[in-house]
């Protein structure tokens, strides 16, 4: 049975099973914008906050202003915003997140710009003191990218944690889902694990996307030797190239994220979506796939 606007949405009036996700065969173009609809509206655990308008990018300083109007957009839908780095305006998004009653998972960018890092540290324990910081992450990628060795990052988690023992917030490293098993000197000084799990960049079919995703969150939580694990990013573009199985579309990226928050809800799943808005400036090193990873568009409107 395809799904009706009058329908209650929950998983009990959805053909949902753990390893595929919901039946979509039958429904139409229009039962699945429906139901994507109902999704957003019913809201998610944990949103990406996306920062940039067209003609912005990683380095321009954002206003207030700004922040706060896409704050207030995303506030119907989600209780926590993730936020990358703490300078350049990015210092903004908690401080006003949390104004809003959101909590916050605040991460420090790290890369091999040592005055930067020193910036970024100093404005992630800032924050924390500040009562903004709820989860902080020190770094994102960092060895995925190979901007730090193993002991660089470990020596800025454990500044932070110092830095922040009074305060009761877990310190964490976000990071490929495989990371934490292959790197268990980092894993051992995270007191949470922020595991980044994208079936889509792993060439896989939409078809197989939810039990790929949730074996990456199973490799993760082994890696995790008992610490909790948060999936910190998750989604799935709705337009530009493939790559292999994976095909970048609108039906796809609807079935991606009704799914992921399907099963997010059902085992209680931690999960923040990336995205919240399209950002034209990310087409570098994803291609063009890079600027459609949004629930809203550039303009700020809901996508479908």
């Amino acid at each position: 049975m395809s799904y009706r606007e009058e329908h209650h949405f929950s998983l009990q009036n959805l053909n949902y099973s753990e390893n595929v996700g919901v039946d979509f065969e039958k429904y139409s173009e229009e039962d699945l914008v429906s139901l994507w609809r109902k999704t957003v509206k019913k809201g998610m655990h944990g949103i990406c906050f996306s920062m940039y308008e067209d003609g912005q990018e990683p380095g321009d300083t954002i206003t207030e202003e700004q922040v706060e109007r896409r704050i207030k957009i995303l506030k119907p839908h989600t209780k926590w915003i993730r936020s990358f780095s703490c300078i350049e305006g990015n210092e903004h998004i908690p401080r006003i997140a949390k104004k809003h009653g959101l909590k916050n998972l605040v991460g420090a960018w790290l890369g091999d710009d040592m005055e930067k890092n020193e910036l970024e540290i100093a404005g992630l324990i800032q924050l924390a003191k500040e009562g903004c910081v709820d989860i902080a992450a020190v770094g994102n990628e960092v060895m995925y990218r190979k901007d730090l060795t193993e002991q660089q990052l470990i020596d800025y988690i454990w500044r932070v944690k110092d830095a922040l023992k009074d305060l009761d917030i877990p310190v964490g490293y976000v990071d490929a889902y495989y990371e934490f098993s292959h790197r268990p000197a980092i894993t051992n000084s995270c007191d949470v694990i922020l595991a980044n799990c994208y079936p889509y960049w792993e060439g896989c079919n939409i078809e197989h996307s939810l039990s790929h995703m949730q074996q990456m969150f199973g490799q993760a939580a082994a890696g995790g030797i008992g610490k909790k694990v948060i999936i910190t990013e998750t989604g799935w573009p709705s337009q530009g190239s493939s790559l292999r199985g994976a095909h970048s579309t609108a039906e796809n990226a609807m079935k991606y994220f009704i799914n992921a928050q399907a099963w997010s809800e059902k085992d209680n799943i931690e999960m923040f979506y990336f995205s919240s808005f399209d950002e034209s400036w990310k087409v570098g090193a994803e291609g063009d796939v890079g600027a459609y990873w949004g629930l809203w568009d550039k303009n700020e409107n809901l996508k479908f």
